[in-house]
């Protein structure tokens, strides 16, 4: 059986600057109160993390990436067009005249709308050397991987005892 939001598209509403989230949330309440998940399942406004340097401190911040547009994961149909349309603050879909455009699977991936995450490679009982932070260089056997969070746990030895640390997928390389 096929997973329905395999055939939704992704769509671009265009709307009111500064109102991206709160637009994201109408939708969500919309499509929640009048039951329409299986037609509209997801709503983003993507964000991307920058270094901001104020007085000599780096701080992650983040923006948005598209102001004043919403991506709308959907199946067309009248009864959606019609509800994300007529959403507060949703000035419109882009896309010739009312017919919106879905955007290619190649500006899904560009855009980062969907984030496609690469494969972890990495098993329990691998040994891994850590590539950044204050363990840097430190060696450690894996004792448990989260893929979805991107996170692992492993035994590094400091001090001569096995301590056990969390670390990111990418402050690390297997050996």
């Amino acid at each position: 059986m096929t997973d329905k939001s395999d055939k939704g598209k992704w769509y671009v509403a265009h709307t009111y600057s500064g109102h991206e989230n709160k637009v994201k949330a109408n939708i969500e309440k919309l499509v929640e109160n009048r039951g329409m998940q299986d037609v509209i399942f997801e709503v983003r406004v993507p964000i991307e993390e920058y270094i901001e340097t104020k007085n000599g401190k780096k701080k992650v911040k983040e923006r948005k990436m598209f102001p004043g547009y919403v991506m709308v994961k959907m199946i067309m149909t009248d009864e959606s067009w019609y509800l994300v349309r007529n959403t507060r603050g949703v000035t419109g879909f882009v896309g010739p005249g009312s017919k919106p455009v879905p955007l290619t699977s190649e500006e899904v991936k560009s855009l980062g709308v969907q984030e496609v995450l690469p494969q972890i490679d990495i098993a329990i009982g691998d040994v891994i050397k850590i590539k950044t932070g204050y363990l840097e260089n430190f060696i450690g056997t894996v004792e448990s991987v989260n893929a979805e969070k991107r996170k692992l746990k492993a035994f590094v030895s400091m001090f001569g005892r096995e301590t056990l640390v969390e670390l990111d997928h990418d402050q690390i390389e297997k050996i």
